[in-house]
Order: structure tokens, then C-alpha cells, then sequence
């Protein structure tokens, strides 16, 4: 597939002023990449296949038509949605997916690419957005996803909207090539009504103090037992801040050596029944969390790049009702 790559600022990502707008046609689909979404036109003169039953990653088309010239499925859809991947490299910022025929067509099966790309500027750091899950690829050798969950953590929630003292499940995980085991802790969240960060920006600390969770000190917010060290869950109580509004998770996710945690790198919650903080997923170093009241520090990291183990997410917007 031709493909142009457009320069895109470092510090935008998916929210750019200018951006031309390119197409790729082939084989009677054509692919054209904007700002933030991309729309996508299959035709087929042979109306071979239903192009109701056509997916672009795991969404339907948004518009579809059939007569005497053939069939024509539609579809737009912005990044991050409809299972379209994103995957950084040193040089490019890349989206793709694909679209793919129902495999109970008459015809046969297909499998079509689509992609957009555009070039990174070394400096570029990605604001991880997303409404109920992000994803992100080539972060050295490393893989970061959050997401909000359903009830019981079987899948992502297909809500946003959340009563005044329910339950927020929030899932994180990373996924490792060659790195050594890593653990995956959340450093920072918190809430606000924006969903980027200014100086005057209203917002209410959930996680702070590099892993302390605040709000289990207030709150029934908890963190849950491990499955694995490369995931991490947590439990939020809907909280009354800007209730009715819409509100922006910002949190800061790294990955870490589990054989080095340290005051700056732990996953600590308050334990009401002991007034103490509890380091959770070894309560025999809790020591490591009483700086939580205070002010916690860590060592430098040993051997891992640090420019690869962090990133910052964005998700929202949640209402609290």
C-alpha cells in the first residue's frame, strides 16, 4: 500500500491544527487519514459480498448501499477505537487495522490492510487517551494498556457513567519482549475536568506520593490481589468531585524490576482496620509505604532504560451521577 507520511508537532497527538489529508486506493478501497480518525470506502462492482457483513478491525460499516453498479460499504472511525492499533517507532507514528469479509460469505474470505502514518519528532511524549481503554506499542520493547472494566474484570465496561459511591474497576497491564520480568505499579492518578493538565486545572489526587492510594484513606477505593505481575487492578469509589461533569483519569504507569521496590516505586494502600499503610503485594516490606504520609523518595533504577518503562494515560470522560 502508497502511503505519505505527514509531519506531525511533538506535542500534539491526536488533537492537531493542521494535518493534510491523504488517500490510498487500491483494489477498490480507499483509505483517507485525518487529523484524528480515518474513513475508509470499499466498493465492489461483483457485489460479491454483503457489505453489511464487512468489518473495518471490529467495527460494522457506518453506511452501506447496494444496487445495479455493485456494493459500497462506509466506514469512519477514530483512532484507538474499533480494536485500530497504534504502534510507535523511532520515526513513525503508525495506525492500522484492517478490513475483513464475514468467513460465512459466498465469497471467498479477505483480510484488506489499512493503515496511516506520520513522522515522530524525537521529543514527541503520546497523551494516551482514550474514552474506555488505551493502548500503546513501542515504548522500547514494552506494551502498556488500561482500560475501564466490567464488574467482574471480564471485559471492558461498555459504560462511562458511574452512581456516586459505586465501584470504578480499572485494569493496567504491560506486555514484555526481551525485558526482564517487570511489575507494573501506577505512580500517579488523578482526577480532573479537563482532559489535559494545566496549572489551574481542577483536580482530586487519587494515587500519589508514588504509589500511595490516597483515596483508600478516605474511601473504600482499594487495590485488588495480583494475577500477575505485569497487571494491575483497582477498584475506585465514585467520589462526589465534579459530580454530574465529565471527569479525565490522568495516571502515570511504570514498569519496574520486582526485586527492587523501593519508597519511589511500590503499590501501597491504607488499611483502616490497622490505621497503617499496607504495601499489597508483599505486606512484610509495608515499611516501604510509611513515607506515605509524608514525602517518598526511591533510588536511582538499576539496568533498566527509563525512558521505556513509563507512560502517561488519559482516560475519560467518566460521569458521575
Amino acid at each position: 500500500m502508497l502511503q505519505r507520511v505527514v509531519r506531525m508537532p511533538s506535542f500534539l497527538f491526536l488533537v492537531i491544527s493542521t494535518l493534510a489529508v491523504f488517500s490510498v486506493t487500491q483494489a477498490g478501497v480507499t483509505v483517507d487519514c485525518g487529523k484524528n480518525s480515518v474513513s475508509v470506502r470499499w466498493v465492489d462492482v461483483n457485489s460479491q459480498v454483503d457489505p453489511s457483513l464487512l468489518r473495518l478491525g471490529d467495527c460494522p460499516p457506518t453506511q452501506v448501499s447496494v444496487n445495479s453498479q455493485g456494493s459500497e460499504a462506509v466506514f469512519y472511525a477514530e483512532f484507538l477505537t474499533c480494536n485500530i492499533r497504534r504502534l510507535v517507532t523511532t520515526n513513525e507514528i503508525r495506525f492500522e487495522t484492517e478490513i475483513t469479509s464475514p468467513t460465512l460469505s459466498k465469497a471467498t474470505p479477505f483480510s484488506y490492510p489499512v493503515a496511516c502514518a506520520y513522522e515522530r519528532e524525537d521529543d514527541w511524549v503520546p497523551p494516551l487517551y482514550g474514552p474506555l481503554l488505551f493502548h500503546t506499542h513501542g515504548q522500547g520493547d514494552l506494551a502498556f494498556g488500561m482500560a475501564l472494566m466490567k464488574d467482574d474484570f471480564s471485559g471492558v465496561a461498555t459504560t462511562t457513567t458511574f452512581s456516586l459511591g459505586s465501584m470504578i474497576p480499572i485494569a493496567a497491564s504491560v506486555a514484555q519482549q526481551n525485558h526482564q520480568p517487570l511489575i507494573l505499579l501506577l505512580d500517579e492518578c488523578l482526577a480532573s475536568t479537563t482532559s489535559e493538565l494545566a496549572p489551574d486545572s481542577h483536580v482530586y489526587p487519587l494515587i500519589t506520593n508514588k504509589g500511595c492510594l490516597v483515596d483508600s484513606k478516605n474511601a473504600n477505593s482499594t487495590f485488588l490481589p495480583r494475577n500477575q505481575w505485569s497487571e494491575i487492578r483497582l477498584s475506585l469509589q465514585a467520589f462526589k468531585f465534579a459530580t454530574g461533569e465529565d471527569v479525565y483519569l490522568h495516571c502515570r504507569l511504570v514498569a519496574w524490576d520486582p526485586r527492587d521496590l523501593d519508597g519511589g516505586n511500590k503499590a501501597c494502600q491504607y488499611d483502616r482496620t490497622s490505621s497503617r499503610w499496607v504495601l499489597v503485594d508483599d505486606p512484610s516490606q509495608s515499611s516501604l509505604c510509611s513515607c506515605c504520609d509524608t514525602n517518598c523518595q526511591g533510588r536511582k533504577k538499576r539496568g533498566i532504560n527509563a525512558d521505556s518503562t513509563a507512560v502517561n494515560a488519559v482516560i475519560g470522560p467518566l460521569v458521575i451521577i
